[in-house]
């Protein structure tokens, strides 16, 4: 019997054990499961302020959400400018792109800055992937109701709007597209940031830009610092190897949110040079 018990101990306390060792990686599995939207989307709070020289467009999104953008006019108005759309990263709104946007404005391109549904004036709807793409399709819908075709669109996706401007070129919704501190995936991400989570559980919002990539048929810009500390700049090299023609600008010493900070002038210079030459566009570089 004594022999039995001294047996018995030692199973209970590795039962014990194990079970600690579980719920260990469980409890915080399944937390990051049901907060990953806090996370994913982390919109800033506080009132939308409408910058001077910009038109709020209100918008619905096909599902019902309102959609709101903020359009700045370009200061060609000989009709032929092209229009860049900007969707910003997660912790932004789109305010925040004004002066980016009023840049490329004054270099003669027409910008509207798009904003996601939980953000800005659209705050009480929970954010989802396919929700940005609804917003994303209403933005350029409008667009096109003013007569502003797809040819005449430039897609440029910061971070998280990496992904919804990679699918609306997808989609055919764009005649270029530019990725600044693109992602292959957001799982991907989350798996270099917590590789012992299954990623397919904690993240149902795949944004899954690296399987979309061999169907993007549009010249492609890509910019990433070398020094991204949130998404690996080998995500960047890996998608201007997987977009068909892509090509990639490298900011050395370039982090995750200092891009303009550290190489602004050339990566604005190049990206309205791009913006210009791609097919259909004016063909002047000129800024």
């Amino acid at each position: 019997m004594r022999v039995w018990a001294s047996f018995v101990k030692p199973r209970r306390r590795l039962r014990i054990s194990l079970l600690i060792i579980a719920a260990a990686y469980i409890v915080p599995l399944v937390a990051a499961r049901l907060a990953y939207r806090r996370f994913l989307y982390p919109a800033p709070q506080g009132e939308l302020s409408v910058p001077d020289g910009t038109t709020l467009l209100e918008l619905r999104a096909s599902d019902g959400v309102a959609v709101h953008a903020l359009e700045l006019g370009a200061s060609d108005r000989s009709g032929k400018a092209r229009t860049i759309v900007l969707f910003h990263g997660n912790g932004e709104r789109m305010e925040w792109g004004a002066d980016l946007g009023e840049r490329l404005r004054a270099r003669g391109l027409n910008v509207v800055l798009a904003e996601y549904r939980g953000y800005g004036r659209s705050v009480g709807t929970e954010p989802t992937e396919e929700g940005l793409y609804r917003d994303a399709e209403a933005v350029l819908d409008a667009l096109n109701g003013q007569g502003v075709k797809a040819d005449q669109i430039v897609l440029w996706g910061t971070s998280l709007g990496t992904g919804v401007a990679a699918e609306m070129a997808r989609r055919g919704r764009a005649a270029a597209l530019v990725l600044s501190s693109p992602y292959t995936s957001i799982r991907a991400v989350g798996s270099h940031h917590a590789p012992i989570f299954p990623m397919r559980f904690v993240l149902p919002d795949a944004f899954d830009t690296l399987s979309r990539a061999p169907l993007i048929h549009v010249p492609t810009l890509i910019i990433h610092g070398d020094k991204d500390e949130v998404i690996p700049y080998e995500m960047g090299q890996t998608l201007a190897k997987t977009i068909p023609g892509a090509r990639l600008i490298t900011v050395s010493g370039g982090h995750h949110n200092d891009l303009m900070a550290v190489d602004g002038e050339h990566l604005i210079a190049s990206v309205v040079a791009f913006a210009k030459q791609s097919p259909g566009g004016r063909g002047d570089s000129r800024e």
